[in-house]
């Protein structure tokens, strides 16, 4: 005969009970249930922590453990504020670059061939380029862009999206009207202008000119059509200036971008501008470490060093971002060592479904410059495509002092051109050598090489014989990278069935 169960004898037991023993019974067990949960627990020691670095007694933090934690969450904080204000010190660094050979905000833009002379995070020689600073806070700026073959946008102070110009402006190349509006403003927008608004005071115009059939010449001269003016004064016409051989031009935050005068130049922006409405938890995060609208930055010696310290790990950890980063979505293709440059496809301002993919945001902004919705469509057709090279065929970071081939397989998959620049990895910028040359264009330098055969390119300290209108010469004691472009890319350059090789190091 099998045992009755426990719960079964409890209750039958329970059943036989008198009133007053139930009544009895029913004290006895919330007594026990009080005394259970009343246990004190035990007092923590110094050896108790819930953070291995912070000790606690008795649940409260000791003096020593109260300092580090403000002094580490002061430079937490710091660090996340470089890194998520970085795009905005960057702009003011093409600003103040223009600033410094004379072009200035509102008076006048200016346009170059680019060239290794000009320092500027990933500039490319490919097309030429026309940039202004353009000031809303007296009120709208007008901007036409004749038809023909530009790709334009318009950023923000913060190098946010605001409009884009020419083949991938809402006219698709056939000419652009349009109104950039400042962030207050109340009114109707002008007649015959298609309006955009401005988040900041301050934007960004920046333009290139594709060199059709190769006339470099046309295409920066077709720069100087474009109009900029404000809406109720058409005779203050902004000018254009040739800054094509203007020495020393730094358009770029590097002298700013691992110290103390990061912070300084932030602050003069967010006084300059109003308190983003897109950003209300990044901005508090500034206010944090003392940077305010409208107050003094006064920082103490404990608080320099900290900003300092993350000015330096900010840009550190932004540099992994760019250059080691363990995303598997950043290669182009699963046997290549070629990587996307931007990471998230498709996107106006690194979207994602969950907010903005912070990841793809700093390796962006760390080694080029604007955003628009243009630069990261991954669809044939599209204005241009961009794929980083960091490494060799083994892994390893390209050296200026090492000898390297790259072969190309043909044709490539583009309606317009394509071309292949190196950069230096420290300055983000075209490599500078005694060459003066940093770029292979299809357009230019390889225009009579046959499109039916692979093409194979060259980079090193030393001309290769026979080939030296095929390679770029690379600085020994510098790393350096390229950025393949592609101009107009067709179905190929998406579906895997054209590919470039890798950089193989030549011995």
């Amino acid at each position: 005969m099998s045992k009755r169960p426990r719960s079964q004898s409890l209750l039958k037991g329970f059943a036989v009970m008198n009133r007053s023993e139930k009544v009895l019974s029913f004290i006895f067990i919330a007594c026990l249930i009080m005394m259970i949960g009343c246990e004190q627990p035990k007092p923590q020691t110094d050896t108790q922590t819930s953070d291995a670095s912070y000790t606690f007694e008795r649940g409260f933090p000791s003096n020593d453990a109260a300092q580090k934690a403000i002094a580490d969450t002061d430079f937490q904080r710091a660090v996340q504020a470089y890194r998520f204000w970085y795009p905005t010190v960057s702009n003011e660094g093409i600003f103040q670059g223009n600033r410094d050979i004379g072009v200035n905000d509102n008076v006048n833009g200016g346009y170059l061939a680019a060239t290794p002379r000009q320092v500027g995070f990933t500039l490319n020689s490919d097309t030429p380029y026309a940039s202004a600073t353009l000031d809303t806070s007296k009120g709208p700026i007008a901007i036409e862009v004749p038809a023909g073959a530009y790709i334009g946008l318009v950023n923000d102070h913060n190098q946010t999206w605001v409009a884009d110009l020419g083949i991938p402006g809402p006219n698709g190349g056939k000419g652009d009207k349009i109104v950039i509006l400042p962030p207050d403003f109340k009114g109707t927008p002008p007649a015959g202008f298609k309006p955009y608004h401005s988040d900041t005071y301050k934007q960004l115009i920046a333009v290139r000119a594709l060199p059709v059939g190769g006339d470099q010449q046309a295409a920066l001269l077709s720069l100087t059509k474009i109009k900029i003016y404000p809406v109720d004064n058409k005779t203050q016409l902004l000018t254009w200036m040739d800054i094509s051989q203007k020495p020393n031009f730094d358009a770029s935050c590097l002298r700013w971008e691992d110290n103390m005068q990061f912070w300084q130049v932030l602050k003069k922006i967010v006084d300059q501008e109003p308190v983003s409405p897109r950003f209300p938890g990044m901005s508090g995060l500034l206010a944090s470490l003392g940077i305010e609208k409208g107050k003094p930055f006064q920082p103490d010696a404990r608080m320099t060093d900290i900003l300092t310290r993350a000015a330096h790990t900010g840009r550190g950890q932004m540099l992994v971002s760019a250059f080691a980063s363990n995303r598997p979505d950043r290669f182009a293709w699963p046997d290549r060592r070629w990587e996307w440059a931007g990471l998230v496809a498709n996107a106006t301002q690194f979207e994602i479904p969950m907010g903005l993919d912070l990841e793809a945001r700093d390796r962006w902004f760390i080694q080029a410059i604007v955003t628009s919705p243009a630069m990261f469509r991954r669809t044939e057709g599209a204005g241009s495509l961009y794929w980083g090279g960091y490494r060799d065929t083994t892994g390893a970071y390209l050296d200026g002092g090492k000898a390297y081939k790259l072969s190309i397989p043909q044709p490539v998959p583009d309606k317009l051109f394509w071309s292949v620049t190196a950069y230096d990895a420290q300055t983000r910028s075209e490599v500078q050598t005694d060459q003066n040359k940093a770029a292979l264009r299809s357009l230019f330098e390889l225009k009579n090489v046959s499109t039916s055969q692979p093409i194979e390119l060259y980079f090193g300290p030393t001309a290769p014989a026979g080939h030296e209108s095929q390679w770029i010469k690379t600085a020994s004691g510098h790393g350096w990278f390229a950025y393949f472009r592609i101009y107009g890319p067709t179905t190929p350059a998406f579906d895997g069935s054209w590919k470039p090789g890798d950089f193989e190091e030549v011995k």
